[in-house]
């Protein structure tokens, strides 16, 4: 019941109200309310007004595209800094194999990919996570004992090169060579230079070496020496992060075919080893194997090693005037030179037949024994 009509009791002779309804014709419309008084806008089209709300959103809007404006320019900053910043991963990509190498890639990884050098020049981009040594080392085909080892701490050497793997080794037996060695020798003060005899030049010098001659597919075969490298690496206790040299012997300068093979095999293993987290070093010849890598630096040919470990005899040590290299390639930190070798030395009562070098270089990242 409605509370604007309020109900009277009617007059006995009066008929109810419902009974008698007026006829529609004869009735007048019923005045209009002050809602009704507004005609329909379906039914009288006007020019179409922004309802408040619309007016609202539309005020806002340019503050709105300011906000996202400044927020797209945060993010642009913030990817920027963090792609300038973040370590480049191990080497392998399509867009690493596009810059000069003549340093360390390590991400992540693997182990950061090296900055561009320009010809003539190298700048290694050596990762903090890399070990160095600098000073005197000796490299001997078997792995001394460790007892041998500990009499050789009365020596000037504190780095020892192994040959830990490879099928072109001179001693391949390597008796005394287990992670249990590596860890001992480490513990006892020795830095450890890891050097693989894998395949060879077709063209090498020494005829032992002969039957070692890479094949007729470098890259692959490359690749896969690689691979077998880390492996053996890993098996000793060798961490990521370590360099891993590969021993290419001196072959007949000037064959361009010869050249040209061992190239491609250095450079394939250079990117697996990269790719794998370690860090391919290159030891062989100066007049051969380093003056050939040094024309593909200065060519801007990628894929190059990160270290050079280069064999010339007959002087002292002088690790910053090698004929075959720029002063400036391969630096800092990123050269072994072997200036001597068949030499017998004794300390502690130990006698050895060694090659000598001088270091400025990573060496090996051991894993504590537990």
């Amino acid at each position: 019941m409605s509370a604007m009509h309020p109900m009277t009791p009617p007059p006995a002779v009066q008929p109810p109200p419902a009974v008698i309804p007026s006829p529609p014709a004869v009735q007048p419309p019923p005045a209009p309310s002050a809602v009704e008084s507004a005609p329909p806008r379906r039914r009288h089209p006007r020019p179409r007004a922004l309802h408040p709300r619309a007016l609202r959103l539309r005020a806002l809007r340019p503050a709105s595209l300011r906000r996202a404006a400044v927020a797209a320019a945060v993010t642009l900053v913030a990817v920027t800094t963090a792609l300038l910043t973040t370590p480049s991963p191990a080497q392998g990509s399509p867009a690493q194999d596009s810059r000069a190498q003549g340093s360390p890639a390590l991400g992540s990884p693997a182990v950061g990919s090296p900055a561009q050098g320009a010809p003539g020049a190298a700048a290694p981009d050596l990762s903090p996570a890399l070990s160095y040594f600098s000073g005197g080392a000796f490299d001997t085909c078997e792995a001394p004992s460790v007892t041998v080892m500990r009499a050789w701490r009365a020596s000037p050497y504190r780095a020892v090169g192994i040959y830990f793997g490879g099928r072109g080794r001179g001693c391949p037996g390597q008796r005394e060579l287990s992670r249990s060695w590596v860890s001992t020798v480490h513990t006892l003060g020795f830095h450890l230079l890891p050097l693989f005899v894998g395949s060879q030049a077709p063209c090498v010098n020494s005829e032992a070496k002969r039957k070692y001659a890479i094949g007729r597919t470098p890259w692959r075969q490359g690749t896969q020496e690689a691979g077998d490298a880390v492996k053996a690496a890993k098996a000793l206790g060798i961490d990521a992060a370590s360099p891993l040299y590969l021993d290419i012997e001196a072959y007949r300068a000037g064959d361009a075919a010869c050249r040209s093979t061992t190239v491609t095999f250095v450079r394939a293993w250079d990117r697996e080893v990269r790719r794998l987290g370690y860090v391919p070093g290159f030891y062989s010849s100066a007049d051969t194997g380093i003056r050939d890598i040094e024309r593909q630096r200065v060519a801007g040919t990628p894929d190059l090693p990160s270290v050079v470990w280069f064999a010339r005899w007959g002087g002292g040590p002088a690790l910053d005037t090698e004929s075959a290299l720029s002063p400036s390639a391969w630096q800092p930190h990123a050269r072994i030179h072997q200036y001597a070798g068949n030499v017998t030395e004794t300390y502690g009562g130990r006698r050895m037949t060694i090659d000598r070098s001088v270091v400025d270089a990573p060496v090996a990242r051991v894993i504590p024994q537990m």
